[in-house]
């Protein structure tokens, strides 16, 4: 009978060694008896088989009943050799009379192979979806999350996310696209952006498909994700990098290409505007402690103009950028800087209610260091052209610049009347000879700023050389044209008197007035020549007078 402590105990009458051996010869495995010291006695075909290909197992399992192993475990598994490669029999035991051992085994190594196949399996999926995505879901009829992995998600625990819809993450600037949580179709790498327990925003990227019903109605949906903010807002960043070295390249290309650095300049303004989403931008060059506009795109509100100069003021103190709010604009701006020295400002505006961010700010800075040579450049040619158009000594167009200008305006009238004034100064040589050359300048400015007063926004102001001067008098008749020439004598008069050498040489002009009508034909030079022969006939008439130049011969 059995042993109350260990394996069914068979006696002596009921289990002999013939049974034994009928016993082992009917066992469909490998079978064996051992003594009370484990040596085998009694071996079937199988167990033979075993030891004939490797009979480690058997010193093996004789040594375990040896040391008393079937009285507190009935079952041995030992590694055994099976034909086709290293395998697994496990012996079940039963105690006999004497202290043998009745061991009958069944190979179980297609069992283990499965068994642990099945285990590797569910370690490798379980590792797969670890190594693939942040968190794995699933979601119910109701679109609830019903499982999300350990790990949560979003800086949730799963306990946080189960019960709850995964609407209540979405951004709201994306709530309105395809979610893969209510997917109907198998999808893969679909980006959906989330807002985190800590409240930033997170940008995931998901593979899902469906859960079918057997009557073919949706009953959930089931996905993995993965968390990839980081890389997308690296990736946003070097767009973002991209852009702004493409729309400085076109700054950079200008400056360097262009031999005009006025159109680099609106190229700038350009670029402000495209790229900080501006409703309009200028450019600025600084002419003492003053901002003149160099640039400009679009048309700028006219509630915000009257701020430009403070708030230019401003930013030309400060090495940031600097911001303020007009009318609701709000105003970006920063200075340029050639030399270390602050030579203009670039500005941008807009009225949509957004906040520049720290990409504007860096966009405007960037800008600005590459146009502060360009308007430097501007300011130079500005110069240039001056010095080549102008009388460096009154500001008045020199000879050629005046004839030039004259001669287009004599080609476009085509009717009408203009005149030109044709003056000398009187008593000018008794300046120079009596008080210097350097006085005889002062008089010569002072004949500039005079003119610069009478001339109106379409007449032209020259000196022709010496102390010879022109006025063009822009659509005035005979009549009109003696009313200014007798106001630049009254003027002249009260203006120069205090620069005179002495009282009895006063100083004052002598005018000829030389009429114009549009479309006569009449030539620059010929109209000056006739203007210059004016002049000498008031000269006749005594210092101080005007006249009328002879009228145009008949051609």
């Amino acid at each position: 009978m059995s042993s109350p402590s260990g394996p069914a105990r068979a006696s002596d009458d009921a289990i002999d060694i013939v049974a034994l051996s009928a016993l082992l010869d009917g066992w469909p495995g490998p079978g064996l008896t051992l003594d009370g010291e484990g040596r085998s006695v009694l071996l079937n075909k199988g167990a033979r088989l075993l030891v004939e290909r490797h009979e480690g197992w058997l010193t093996e399992i004789g040594r375990w009943a040896a040391s008393g192993g079937p009285l507190t475990e009935p079952h041995r598994s030992v590694p055994v050799e099976t034909g086709s490669g290293p395998g697994v029999v496990e012996f079940n035991t039963v105690l006999l009379a004497g202290g043998g051992v009745l061991c009958l085994g069944r190979e179980v190594t297609l069992e283990r192979r499965l068994r642990h196949a099945l285990t590797e399996s569910r370690q490798r999926y379980k590792d797969l979806v670890d190594i693939s995505s942040d968190f794995a879901w699933e979601v119910g009829p109701d679109g609830r999350f019903v499982f999300v992995s350990a790990a949560g998600a979003i800086g949730y625990h799963p306990d946080d996310l189960v019960g709850r819809h995964p609407s209540e993450f979405v951004l709201s600037d994306f709530a309105d696209q395809p979610l893969p949580f209510d997917t109907g179709v198998a999808i893969e790498r679909t980006e959906v952006w989330l807002r985190g327990k800590d409240g930033e925003a997170a940008c995931l990227i998901s593979s899902a498909v469906p859960l079918i019903g057997a009557q073919g109605d949706w009953i959930g949906a089931r996905g993995a994700c993965r968390d990839i903010t980081e890389a997308r807002v690296k990736g946003m960043e070097l767009a973002q990098v991209r852009l702004r070295e493409k729309y400085l390249g076109y700054i950079v290309s200008s400056t360097r290409d262009d031999v005009d650095p006025g159109k680099t300049l609106e190229i700038a303004v350009g670029v402000a505007v495209n790229a900080t989403g501006a409703g309009g931008a200028r450019l600025y060059a600084r002419t003492g402690d003053a901002f003149m506009e160099a640039a400009a795109q679009l048309a700028m509100p006219v509630d915000i103009a009257g701020a430009i100069a403070p708030f230019l003021e401003k930013v030309a103190e400060q090495p940031d950028p600097g911001t303020t709010m007009v009318a609701g604009y709000g105003m970006l701006a920063t200075r340029t800087l050639f030399r270390h020295e602050v030579n203009g400002a670039i500005l941008v505006w807009r009225g949509d209610g957004q906040d520049w961010n720290e990409d504007d700010y860096s966009m405007i800075q960037a800008i600005a260091d590459q146009v502060g040579v360009a308007v430097a450049q501007a300011r130079y040619q500005e110069r240039l052209k001056t010095l080549s158009e102008r009388d460096g000594l009154t500001g008045l167009y020199n000879r050629r610049t005046f004839m030039e200008m004259l001669e287009g305006r004599l080609d476009k009238q085509t009717g009408g009347a203009s005149a030109l004034l044709y003056f000398d100064l009187d008593n000018f040589k008794a300046v120079n000879d009596k008080l210097g050359h350097g006085a005889g300048d002062d008089v010569l400015r002072a004949v500039g700023e005079l003119l610069g007063r009478l001339a109106r926004a379409g007449d032209l102001a020259g000196r022709l050389g010496g102390d010879e001067f022109v006025l063009w008098v822009d659509r005035v008749d005979e009549e009109q044209a003696i009313a200014v020439a007798d106001r630049l004598l009254r003027e002249a008069a009260e203006f120069l008197r205090p620069l005179s050498a002495s009282p009895e040489k006063p100083l004052g002009v002598s005018v000829g007035i030389a009429s114009y009508r549009g479309g006569s034909g009449e030539a620059a030079q010929g109209l000056v020549d006739r203007g210059d022969q004016g002049m000498y006939a008031a000269k006749r008439m005594g210092k101080g007078h005007r006249a009328l130049a002879p009228a145009l011969a008949a051609g």
